[in-house]
């Protein structure tokens, strides 16, 4: 009694999972798109950026160095921004608000990840489960037949069905290009670290005589040589 219970749950729940795989794999297919659109507008040169950033305060324009800084949609421009008003308090200043922002956008840049990294992980494994539940269904269909072989187009359509549930599995997990992502955000932090380098190249070699820059000028003389930005 319970064996067929189970028989009965087995083939309501295999459809079940291939319907939860195809809506899975929209779901994934959608979040894959959207970051490839947010990177591709957020990309920029940071060797460029970090060169044009240094110039800008070599030539004391503030004023410049914000207006170059708000002009780029990359989240490289939105850190050092952030960082930008604290230049006059020393590198140690600016190097703590730089790792403080990129903390602050590592949940916008790897948003969805999460869900890339593991929906690719697990989803073969989820059709996997479909097709079990589905070889369980074609040999209960099978036993049915009892040599009736006009019924074994049944039981073909029935193993047919698990593969499927295999294949859309494997296809579930094949937009979910975590690894290509991961890969971004991490590019991503070392283009905020190239930037950073460049601006403390300029600010550690600044005149103590300018206004702006004074106490920024006299604090890097006693200070130890500053890591590039790290985000756990």
């Amino acid at each position: 009694m319970l064996l067929k219970e189970l028989l009965n749950i087995a083939e309501t729940v295999g459809t079940v999972v291939l319907y939860i795989l195809i809506a899975l794999s929209v779901v994934s297919m959608a979040i894959a798109f959207e970051r490839i659109v947010y990177f591709a507008r957020r990309r920029v040169d940071a060797t460029v950026l970090g060169r044009a950033l240094a110039a800008k305060l070599h030539e004391k324009d503030l004023s410049g160095a914000r207006s170059l800084l708000e002009g780029s949609r990359a989240v490289e421009a939105q850190v050092m921004l952030e960082a930008l008003g604290w230049v006059d308090r020393g590198t140690a200043s600016v190097h703590e608000v730089i790792e403080a922002a990129l903390r602050e956008k590592k949940k916008e840049y790897e948003w969805g990840l999460l869900f890339l990294g593991t929906l690719g992980n697990n989803a073969p494994f989820v059709g996997l489960f479909g097709t079990v539940l589905g070889i369980v269904n074609s040999f209960r269909e099978l036993s049915n037949a009892s040599g009736n072989t006009g019924q074994m187009g049944n039981v073909m359509g029935g193993v047919a069905e698990a593969l499927v549930a295999t294949a859309i599995g494997i296809l579930v997990a094949l937009p979910a290009v975590y690894n290509w992502f991961s890969k971004k955000s991490g590019e991503l932090e070392d283009n905020v670290a190239t930037i950073t380098n460049y601006v403390f190249a300029e600010l550690k070699s600044l005149p103590t005589t300018h206004p702006h820059y004074t106490q920024a000028a006299v604090s890097t003389e006693n200070e130890a040589p500053l890591s590039a930005p790290t985000v756990a």
